[in-house]
């Protein structure tokens, strides 16, 4: 797994939180799982596989937001998740 983690300027509600997340889940379909906060100014997304930069872009772009930074990473479950991980590894 992968985590993408995109800076997005813009976003002033929940509203602008769900239309950020709906527009990256119609684009990549493949995502398995994308958050966004207009408080931390960030989009995280897990998916399988590394999403281009360039294609991210362009989706935000087209929603009328700016992304001004992209990170990623492989995925390390925190917690519980990574916990019950270790247990079948």
């Amino acid at each position: 797994m992968v985590q993408t983690t995109l800076g997005i300027d813009g976003m002033q509600c929940e509203m602008c939180e769900a239309h950020v997340n709906e527009a990256i889940k119609r684009a990549f379909p493949q995502i398995k799982r994308v958050s966004s906060s207009r408080r931390r100014r960030t989009t995280t997304i897990l998916s399988e596989a590394v999403i281009d930069e360039t294609a991210l872009r362009s989706v935000i772009e087209k929603t009328g937001y700016e992304m001004f930074s992209f990170r990623s990473e492989p995925y390390v479950p925190s917690g519980w998740r990574q916990k019950l991980a270790s247990m079948f590894s």
